[in-house]
């Protein structure tokens, strides 16, 4: 750590690391684009800390990760998509398996389900609620909403997972 407080890159990667991959897992579902959110977010740390002013690091970060989020889903939207050839598993490596994905992220995977399918400003909201631990205050400075906004897309968010994991059967 820096005298003024700051930590280094290298402390940020390593204390707060799997802090980043929880939060950018939650956000997509899906344990490549987390590694590749996290990476990108590892870069945007190392370029921001010359202007990080101490205060709650995790919050910081977790802002970071959800922009990078939400720059990547606004890119996809731009960005034309290709079909797959007929074989492919000559061009695409194998995915980790179900198991692996779960053991690694804590979550059942119905649970990460339910996640998955909020829609994307629930998903955020809740995520960075519920999972990154933000104050309402913190998300709203964030995704650059009202702090109302933030609480009603929690509240609808949760009753909405709530609904998907009763109707999958993992809740009564």
């Amino acid at each position: 750590m820096t005298p003024d407080g700051v930590p280094t890159w290298e402390e940020v990667a390593r204390n707060h690391g799997q802090f980043l991959y929880s939060v950018a897992y939650r956000l997509t579902g899906n344990q490549e684009d987390a590694r590749d959110i996290v990476q990108e977010s590892l870069l945007r740390v190392r370029r921001g800390l010359e202007t990080y002013t101490p205060g709650t690091l995790e919050g910081w970060l977790a802002r970071i990760v959800t922009n990078v989020f939400l720059d990547d889903v606004r890119k996809r939207r731009r960005r034309p998509t290709s079909a797959l050839p007929e074989n492919p598993d000559l061009v695409l490596p194998p995915s980790a398996s179900a198991d692996d994905v779960s053991r690694a992220s804590g979550l059942s995977a119905e649970i990460q389900q339910a996640i998955n399918s909020l829609p994307e400003d629930f998903r955020v909201a809740v995520v960075l609620c519920d999972v990154a631990d933000q104050s309402y205050e913190e998300i709203s400075a964030s995704l650059g909403v009202p702090v109302g906004t933030v609480r009603s897309r929690i509240h609808r968010g949760r009753r909405l997972l709530r609904t998907a994991l009763v109707e999958s059967g993992v809740m009564e």
